[in-house]
């Protein structure tokens, strides 16, 4: 102990220091293999993808074809016939269809290209005539055969060069034959075992989800369903319009010209009109200029009543969308999937909308607002009670 006041030095403390790892964290290794795994996993992803976008086309395409079809085969299926049979059964309606379609355009494709062939002379000569006479020039017959006999030249090396690329013509007509022949097959598996195929994609899911799935499967059977009958009833009454007016103004081959109009017009979204009213128009300007103007007037005349009477009556229950949504989507689907994607494009947005609606609440839009409404009437004054409430000093109502 130290004397007096003396106070004892102090120890100085002992500094304690940690041990300092230079090393990595543990958790950088498994996050660096992460990330490295969902990064290939999603290159892997992208390279199937676009490996298997023939297939996967092929299989959207045949699931809306079995969706158009499925009423139908219910409907055979719901009075006694098996399944299988009723899908064969609308399988052979739509081939006849197809073939009496396709057999009539080509009775028409000879007919006119006979006729152009056997009228070729007369036709030259009154062109030539035609044109001396409109700008004052004077072109000859030799003219015409030696601009002939250069287009002719020109042609034959176009189809020279065709020919050498027969190949891949051959290859490409075989790829497009397969994939035809397997939209039929997965089109036929997916509307006959409709309702396992259902089954078995709901038994993967728990049952509060499989009431939605099955929702939207009755809404896409519905609205691509109504959307092929609608059109097919739309092109019924195109065909019958355009087969009386071609029939009155004497056109020849005028049913096969009015089943192109009816089926071409309705089928193939935005520029089906024009194409659908470019070949009766151009096979009557052979015949008849005046005859060509009144076909085309009358074309003009009927989309007009179809667009503004028949078209909403007939689409009210099937499919109600704003031509403006129809357009935006067939511009969207031919962009993501070409020409497929441009003919599934309004079934597909029917869908959509109509599931959309089904789950998504609407409210009413209130459109007449006061911006300074009005107080609200003040009560009529108590007299009696506010002079007894004076006199007393106070309320002495009973409370409620």
């Amino acid at each position: 102990m130290p004397e007096g006041n003396e106070i004892a030095p102090t120890e100085p403390k002992a500094v304690m220091t940690a041990d300092i790892t230079t090393g990595p964290p543990p958790w950088l290794l498994r996050a660096f293999l992460l990330a490295a795994a969902t990064i290939g996993g999603l290159i892997f992803g992208f390279w199937a993808l676009q490996r298997l976008q023939g297939l996967l086309t092929v299989l959207l395409v045949s699931l809306f074809l079995a969706f158009a079809i499925e009423p139908a085969v219910n409907w055979l299926a719901a009075r006694g016939v098996k399944r299988g049979l009723a899908t064969g059964v609308v399988f052979l309606a739509l081939l006849l269809v197809v073939v009496g379609f396709v057999w009539t355009l080509g009775a028409l494709l000879v007919d006119q290209v006979t006729t152009l062939v056997d009228n070729a002379p007369r036709y030259a000569t009154d062109a030539v005539a035609w044109f001396n006479r409109t700008f004052h020039q004077e072109v000859s017959g030799t003219d015409i055969t030696k601009y002939a006999t250069q287009w002719s030249d020109k042609l034959q090396g176009l189809l020279t060069d065709v020919a050498g690329n027969a190949w891949g013509i051959g290859t490409a007509a075989i790829g497009a034959l397969f994939q035809a022949l397997g939209v039929l097959l997965f089109t036929y598996y997916f509307a006959a075992d409709g309702p396992r195929f259902r089954n078995a994609v709901c038994s993967l899911l728990p049952p509060n989800k499989q009431r939605h799935v099955l929702r939207a499967w009755d809404i896409a059977v519905e609205k691509t369903g109504g959307y092929i009958y609608s059109r097919g009833l739309l092109a019924l009454c195109s065909t019958i319009a355009h087969y009386v007016a071609l029939r009155v103004l004497d056109v020849p081959s005028a049913f096969a010209l009015a089943l192109w109009v009816g089926v071409v017009s309705q089928f193939i979204p935005t520029v089906g009109t024009y194409l659908a009213g470019a070949l009766p128009v151009i096979v009557a300007l052979v015949h008849s200029p005046v005859t060509a103007l009144w076909i085309l007037g009358f074309i003009v005349l009927y989309q007009q009543f179809e667009n503004y009477v028949l078209q909403p009556r007939i689409t009210a229950t099937t499919l109600d969308m704003h031509p403006a949504v129809a357009f935006g989507a067939v511009i969207a689907g031919a962009a993501i999937l070409g020409a497929t994607g441009a003919l599934l494009a309004i079934p597909v947005t029917a869908t959509v909308q109509a599931f959309a609606g089904a789950y998504i609440r609407r409210y009413e839009v209130t459109t007449d607002i006061d911006e300074n409404p009005e107080p609200p009437p003040k009560k009529p004054r108590n007299w009696t009670r506010q002079l007894t409430i004076r006199l007393t000093g106070g309320d002495h109502r009973p409370a409620e």
